[in-house]
């Protein structure tokens, strides 16, 4: 009966010894799990914040296409019709199209560049606080690439009415 009580002692000082031994490595795991877990939602967001910006370019890309058809069209209107000298708006807004292209351009690029950067970043905290700011500037660059194809589109109605009123 000895016995009972002094393993019962030995097994109660022996639980702690385990606890401590074993419980530094299931902490370790449980930080690695949740900086992967952290990688994983970033990128996440990395590949949310690009596959954005592809939208947008596509959606650029397109409205441009299509602003330059337009313009075409009336630069043959114009051309069909060979006793008017060519408008000057007709020119201007040609170059209005030119330079929005190129200002695209180089939003993809200095996008790339952010997203190439926030990959880079070592801080987690930081690299959110990134990839939430590129997201905005993203948001407020459409917005004002919106405002822009609406100008742009305008300005080509009425330079077809021009040319149709004659």
């Amino acid at each position: 009966m000895e016995l009972k009580p002094l393993a019962a002692s030995v097994i109660i000082l022996l639980i702690p010894a385990l606890f401590v031994q074993y419980l530094p490595g299931a902490s370790d795991q449980l930080e690695e799990v949740l900086r992967e877990q952290t990688k994983a939602r970033q990128e996440e967001k990395i590949k949310a914040v690009k596959q954005q910006e592809q939208l947008e370019n596509l959606k650029r890309d397109q409205h441009s296409s299509q602003s330059q058809q337009q313009l075409d069209q009336i630069k043959r209107q114009k051309v069909e019709t060979p006793s008017e000298a060519p408008k000057p708006q007709a020119t201007q807004t040609q170059q209005q199209l030119d330079q929005l292209r190129n200002d695209q351009q180089l939003q993809r690029l200095q996008s790339d560049q952010q997203i190439n950067r926030i990959q880079r970043e070592t801080d987690p905290v930081r690299q959110e606080q990134q990839l939430n700011d590129l997201q905005r500037q993203q948001q407020i660059r459409s917005l004002q690439d919106q405002i822009q194809r609406n100008q742009t589109q305008q300005d080509l109605e009425r330079l077809r009415q021009q040319q149709n009123n004659r």
